[in-house]
């Protein structure tokens, strides 16, 4: 959302209904992802390829729209999230569907992986974009409940996902759940903007400014991004959308060697709001505090998401297929990571809870969870596992609190999509390595203590980066030692 918005956020009325409508829209678009660890045994069976190779394709399912959140940041924008949604919509339909028929995992990997995996990350951004939008005093719970609508598609799905195999094969139910995904095109009905998108705004203003006055060069200010802002200065982000109308060419000088100075002076400005961009972005890398977040963010998805993916494997390997019931793994951790987002999300907004540190013991906790699931030998082990791991993978709804509160607010869009870069990038890796350990040893006990590890450098990286006596060292350094020698020598430093 542009921080320059033309109405008020409304904290309720229809905001209760852009509520439910980004609920079932992350829903479907994140019910099938989610639960993937359903259809991984499937494309194992079918397909006949290691481990390894076919883990690509629930990671980037993942992966790709948290690696690509600022694009799609960038899209909503300048677009708006109801026509995002609707494009989304046919991104993951259409994947779904292509699915399939993927006569392997390569093509499998592109239209389940890259182009799902696409579509969920512009209904993700698009759904949190209009519930900021809506809420400003309520804003916590209002994301917290949307955010919750992929743990329970993860949880239903899962379970849904199993009968639709057993009852229509893995094709029937790739086609079923993509027919259900296009039920996103419905939900972007309800996502009526409070303020229009910077694409439509330039449009109007060329409209109005060809209607009015054809032959006339317009004025500077018929581009503001919103009414009512007066001289306020544009942030970095929105410069990258934005053109002063007085660098357009009008009608007069379209031709010849003026039209080509003012092209040349838009790629000039173009080229000088990137490169505040990219310096603003490598100023969030020289901050201790957010730098360490980015490397236990990559850490936790690097380790936490192969469970997702690869639970139900796990049981079968240990050969407790037989014990398997009606809920599956996947279910659970999907189930648990909502009760870990919405409880999570409550204890941070207590003033005597610290919620990096509570981010960081979220780290631990799951750290410990996954080095223990080598050790347990039974489905009930598993089940309590599962639910642990899921609890304390609610702490993405942390990510944008803890961002606030060490960036700003002003600076939360940027630093957001950076961290969701590390956290998409450790999500693509997470399972393709573990899949990779066992084509090695043909055993997940290695595989899971590396994740575990992983997780657990994560947050003893981040609660060491996050002690108050590095502040305190860095104060005693930047104050100056100031000697006084005589009451005159006091009056005249002060002065």
């Amino acid at each position: 959302m542009s921080p320059n918005t033309s109405k008020k956020a409304l904290d309720g009325g229809w905001g209760w209904v852009v509520i439910v409508a980004c609920f079932m829209a992350q829903f479907l678009a994140y019910g099938s992802p989610q639960s993937v660890g359903v259809l991984y045994p499937e494309w194992l069976h079918t397909f006949q390829e290691g481990k390894g190779m076919t883990a690509w394709v629930g990671s980037l399912v993942s992966g790709v729209g948290l690696i690509a959140s600022p694009v799609c940041s960038a899209c909503v924008d300048n677009f708006g999230a109801r026509p995002v949604t609707i494009f989304s919509g046919v991104m993951v339909a259409g994947g779904l569907m292509l699915s399939a028929f993927a006569p392997n995992v390569q093509f499998l990997i592109f239209s389940y992986g890259i182009v799902v995996g696409l579509g969920c990350g512009l209904v993700y951004a698009a759904t949190l974009t209009i519930t900021c939008q809506y809420f400003d005093k309520r804003r916590g719970l209002a994301l917290g409940i949307v955010t919750t609508g992929t743990s329970v598609g993860g949880f239903l799905y899962a379970t849904a996902q199993n009968e639709l195999i057993v009852l229509f094969g893995l094709e029937g139910c790739l086609l079923i759940i993509g027919a259900l995904a296009l039920n996103l095109m419905a939900c972007a009905g309800f996502m009526r903007p409070l303020n229009m998108p910077g694409y439509y705004l330039k449009q109007k203003a060329a409209l109005e400014r060809t209607k009015e006055q054809p032959f006339t060069k317009p004025p500077a200010d018929d581009l503001k991004t919103t009414p009512g802002t007066g001289e306020k200065k544009l942030a970095v982000k929105d410069h990258l959308i934005t053109i002063d109308a007085k660098d357009i060419p009008t009608p007069d000088n379209k031709r010849g060697f003026m039209a080509g100075l003012a092209i040349v002076k838009i790629i000039k400005k173009k080229r000088q709001a990137y490169s505040k961009y990219m310096h603003s972005t490598a100023d969030f890398l020289h901050d201790r505090n957010f730098m360490a977040l980015c490397i236990a963010i990559f850490l936790f998805s690097l380790g936490a998401f192969p469970p997702v993916l690869f639970m139900e494997d796990v049981a079968q390997s240990e050969g407790l297929i037989d014990e398997v019931k009606i809920i599956p793994l996947v279910s659970i951790v999907a189930i648990t990571t909502g009760v870990g987002k919405l409880t999570l999300g409550m204890l941070a907004d207590m003033r005597w809870i610290n919620s990096v540190f509570l981010y960081a013991f979220t780290l631990l906790g799951t750290g410990t969870a996954l080095l223990l699931i080598p050790i347990s030998k039974s489905y009930v082990g598993l089940q309590v596992l599962s639910a642990v791991v899921g609890f304390f993978s609610g702490n993405w709804s942390l990510t944008s609190y803890i961002t606030t509160k060490i960036v700003g607010l002003d600076k939360l869009t940027q630093a957001h999509g950076i961290l969701m870069f590390f956290g998409g990038f450790g999500i693509m890796l997470g399972p393709p390595v573990v899949g990779w350990f066992f084509d090695w040893t043909q055993s997940y006990d290695l595989a899971f203590y590396f994740s575990g590890g992983s997780v657990l450098l994560g947050g003893v990286t981040l609660f060491l980066c996050a002690l108050p006596c590095w502040d305190k060292k860095k104060a005693d350094i930047d104050r100056p030692d100031i000697q006084y020698t005589s009451n005159c020598d006091k009056v005249a430093s002060v002065a």
